[in-house]
């Protein structure tokens, strides 16, 4: 065989195969529907959005999302009672009920079906919908305000939304929150200055720490509230690698710290006890006590005071 052959016959070769193949790289009509349809939902040009996604729904009848969409379409057309059947086909295809809930409570409001609209809302909001202040300007559930049930969901959504401002146990450790200087409880030797703030949706009492005492030595701890353990817990991280896991509960006015047996260098086992006093708007006491016979006896290992910077 010729090497003109041998060339032309590869080309054949290669020719056949990318015809073969090329069917597979091509863009899915739906694709195309899709891209068109979310750029007239976004624009809000309702009824060739409409159009698009009762498309969608047919190719795709599977899919809760192009059902979802195509209720929007509908609410925002006027067309209640299908937009109440796309979105209860957009639920039964798996879309959470604390998001088309609320649409479902807003279109039973607009029909005057008053129940069924705060049920659906009650539902929406039972898993985690957290939008007070949608559901307040909505005009589509203005017909619902002088109902005091709604005035008791929006309430619900707003504990939603901010579950650590709403929780009595989140706020317990509120008064170690503050700018301080801290010195040492005998002698008031200053040691160190700490900036603590609530912070990630007020859920974490983050401290931030540097010392005086040790030049360079830095740390930082998050505190928060367990509710799977009902129990205060607190990981300290430092600028020399360490970590130290605490965990207790507000006790008498005591925040009352305790770790496992924590492994040393020497062999031993060392378990910790940190406390931190409430000494009123000003003040607060940190206390650690180490040991190393399973809490029998108990060593200081440092006694602080805390002083709120003027």
């Amino acid at each position: 065989m010729n090497r003109f052959f041998r060339t032309n016959s590869m080309c054949i070769v290669l020719f056949l195969f990318f015809a073969t193949i090329s069917p597979l790289f091509a863009q899915n009509p739906s694709d195309d529907l899709s891209v068109a349809a979310n750029a007239a939902y976004q624009a809000k040009d309702w009824s060739k959005a409409q159009s698009l996604y009762l498309q969608l729904t047919q190719s795709q009848p599977d899919n809760g999302r192009m059902w979802y969409r195509l209720g929007v379409c509908y609410q925002s057309l006027g067309n209640h009672e299908k937009a109440l059947n796309a979105y209860q086909t957009a639920q039964a295809k798996g879309v959470p009920v604390g998001i088309v809930g609320y649409n479902l409570a807003a279109v039973f409001a607009t029909m005057g079906q008053t129940d069924k609209a705060l049920d659906e809302l009650g539902d929406a909001i039972k898993q985690g919908y957290n939008q007070p202040d949608q559901m307040s300007s909505d005009p589509n559930l203005q017909s619902l305000h002088a109902d005091p049930r709604f005035a008791a969901l929006v309430e619900q959504a707003k504990h939603n939304q901010a579950p650590c401002d709403y929780t009595a146990e989140n706020r317990q450790f509120d008064f170690w929150v503050g700018d301080w200087d801290v010195v040492s409880t005998q002698g008031s030797t200053p040691a160190g200055l700490s900036h603590i703030e609530r912070t990630i949706g007020n859920c974490v009492i983050w401290e931030n720490w540097i010392s005086i005492g040790n030049p360079g030595y830095t740390g930082k701890s998050y505190n928060i509230y367990n509710a799977n353990f009902k129990r205060w817990e607190q990981f300290w991280v430092d600028s020399q690698g360490g970590m130290i896991h605490f965990y207790g509960n507000l006790n008498n006015g005591v925040m009352d710290f305790y770790t496992d047996e924590i492994p040393q260098p020497d062999g031993t086992k060392l378990k910790r006890h940190l406390q931190f006093f409430n000494l009123g708007p000003d003040k607060v006491r940190q206390f650690s006590q180490g040991s190393t016979d399973g809490g029998k006896t108990w060593n200081v290992e440092y006694d602080l005071t805390y002083n709120r910077k003027k």
